[in-house]
């Protein structure tokens, strides 16, 4: 690291040195709940710059300096968390919730569940590898200065530079915790090893003035006026030299690593191989669904709910005469009718169809279903090539200043490729799903701002159950009019959502192999995302039954005082919130409303 990095760091850390002072007269006296969340907020994100970039938190000089780092990975990192996450319980207790608005009562329930779950996942998180192919330290490092950091003015780019040095300082916290994770036993299973360490090699393998960590710097600026080409010019190569020199050697320190870990690596997949593992996925499905289901009954919602969709699914494809064959072998003969060309141009084609079916998803939103719509725009953009391989698809938030818009990443690896469930899955991860929710709670004024950033961490359920809601949404309201090979996708997707209930479940609980998996319906590279998420891909369909159903009390008890718009905005309104959280508020408005 250089000196201008390390006087940059050290005037951050000075900066960071006065607030335990000011945090602790803040607090001497009892605070409104409004302030707490406030004050604490401020502070939690404060110690996390990563995050104070992504929400756009602060302004001003405090976010100038936030914006020149990157949140350490270490353990000292961990534990401060943990402790401020315990200190923020201790003062939410000192609160009657009971006797605040239902709103502020709302928000503390929140964060007091947001709290707990860290709190109660600091026994395992030594199973959270540091190095994998979805969101390890290789991938988020980059995701953060390709994806999130802003790039508005020179002074951005200068930022970006001093972020940029920071990246292998960053590697090499995550590299030490994987060497002592291996020390103690925990090892990424050999098919994990093997997809992390292509992914890490194609990222080393061009050129430095090639590599997304530069070309962002040139793509992002490209229409500055501000800017001159000669600046461009400069700061890619200065940026080119620090990933040659500096970013390319930490990355192949980390493959060397891996490599060999490859010699004790095994085949097995799930959490059960570890003496805890119960444990670790019990903690797992109830942070990820908010619920206290178990796996044994997660997998048989699984199953239940693949059986009713496959039933369904077989009339609509002999419609289409696609009668022969089990319900995955004819759907891959109608993935394959309705793919693109793997090519630029059918890359090319595949992007302009998402603009159009979003641009639809607007107008079919506005048309009665939905009378609160975020202002901040969405786009699609393909993912990095060097990810494509394992990349899900997937949505990043606006910050609060609405400076960028909502981004949806695709990746174009030829399984994605083709025009089978492709709009469920915009509006999935767009319009109505996924920005939808979260960039109207950023830009909600009523919700503390810890619930606008989703600062202590989401809600899966809430978010993906509310997404998946979406895609159903479509189907109820008859997006799909006309549309069998549409209306097939969206099942299709519903169908791929039970099967990752039976499947996670099965991965982490009942010993499955890859292979199993893979036999189910579930394609390699999700096999090996659930491998590294354990419970995640449970969210999903929790959520979306749960949203559902609460959907239709809400109708059975109001009868013709219904409107669909309405309980939308009960639900967005919420923000992202464990589901029992959502159960009392729409249970609040029925009763409100009969």
């Amino acid at each position: 690291m250089n000196k201008s990095v390390r006087s940059s760091l050290r005037s951050f850390a000075q900066y960071m040195c006065a607030l335990p002072l000011a945090v602790s007269l803040a607090h001497a006296q009892p605070l409104p709940i409004e302030e707490f969340f406030e004050s604490f907020t401020a502070e939690w994100v404060r110690a996390n710059p990563n995050l104070a970039i992504s929400t756009g938190y602060f302004t001003g000089e405090e976010q100038r300096l936030l914006e020149q780092q990157l949140t350490p990975m270490g353990p000292a990192q961990r534990q401060a968390q943990l402790e401020r996450a315990r200190r923020g319980l201790q003062e939410l207790a000192q609160f009657d919730l009971n006797s605040l608005p239902d709103s502020l009562r709302i928000s503390a329930e929140v964060m007091q569940w947001q709290l707990q779950m860290i709190v109660e996942g600091e026994p395992f998180e030594d199973f959270d590898f540091p190095l994998q192919q979805m969101s390890g330290a290789n991938v988020n490092l980059i995701n953060q200065l390709t994806v999130v950091h802003p790039l508005r003015s020179l002074s951005d780019m200068d930022n970006y530079l001093l972020r940029l040095q920071q990246v292998d300082d960053r590697m090499a916290e995550a590299l030490a915790q994987s060497r002592l994770m291996a020390e103690r036993g925990v090892i990424p299973p050999s098919f994990i090893l093997n997809a992390t360490l292509e992914q890490m090699s194609r990222f080393v393998v061009g050129s430095a003035q090639d590599n997304p960590l530069t070309t962002t710097l040139v793509s992002k600026t490209a229409n500055l006026p501000d800017i001159t080409d000669a600046q461009r010019t400069e700061y890619a190569n200065r940026a080119a030299a620090i990933v040659q020199q500096e970013i390319y050697p930490a990355w192949q320190s980390a493959i060397d690593t891996l490599q060999a870990q490859q010699a004790r690596a095994t085949a097995d997949a799930g959490l059960w191989r570890f003496p805890n593992g119960e444990a670790i996925y019990a903690y797992q499905l109830r942070r990820y669904t908010t619920t206290d289901y178990t796996a044994d009954e997660i997998h048989e919602i699984g199953l239940r709910e693949v059986a009713r969709i496959e039933a369904e699914m077989d009339g609509l494809l002999r419609q289409l005469g696609l009668t022969d064959g089990s319900i995955q072998d004819r759907v891959a003969t109608l993935r394959e009718r309705l793919a693109y060309s793997n090519d630029d141009a059918g890359r090319e084609q595949i992007m302009r169809d998402i603009d159009v079916m979003l641009a639809d998803a607007l107008v079919r939103s506005a048309s009665g279903l939905f009378d609160r719509m975020p202002k901040a725009d969405v786009i699609a953009q393909p993912y990095p090539r060097f990810r494509w391989d394992n990349a899900a698809a997937s949505y990043t938030a606006p910050p609060l200043d609405g400076s960028r818009p909502g981004i949806f990443q695709m990746p174009l690896r030829p399984s994605r490729l083709t025009n089978f469930a492709l709009r469920s899955l915009v509006y999935h991860e767009t319009v109505p799903g996924h920005h939808f929710q979260i960039a109207l709670v950023g830009e909600d004024p009523n919700l503390p701002k810890f619930m606008q950033t989703r600062a202590f961490g989401g809600s899966a359920a809430s978010s993906e159950g509310w997404a998946l809601y979406a895609e159903q949404l479509a189907n109820e309201y008859g997006w799909y009019e006309g549309d069998i090979e549409g209306l097939l996708g969206q099942l299709d997707s519903a169908l791929f959502r039970a099967r990752r209930l039976v499947v996670d479940t099965g991965l982490h609980a009942k010993g499955w192999t890859r292979e199993q998996a893979i036999d189910f319906g579930i394609e390699a590279s999700e096999i090996e995302r659930y491998v590294v998420m354990p419970g995640q891909a449970t969210s999903y369909m929790v959520g979306q039954l749960r949203i559902t159903e609460l959907r239709e009390k809400a109708r059975a008890a109001l009868s013709d005082k219904f409107e669909i718009a309405q309980f939308h905005n009960v639900v967005l309104g919420l923000g992202v919130v464990p589901l029992p959280v959502l159960e009392r508020a729409v249970d609040a408005y029925i009763e409100s409303a009969l």
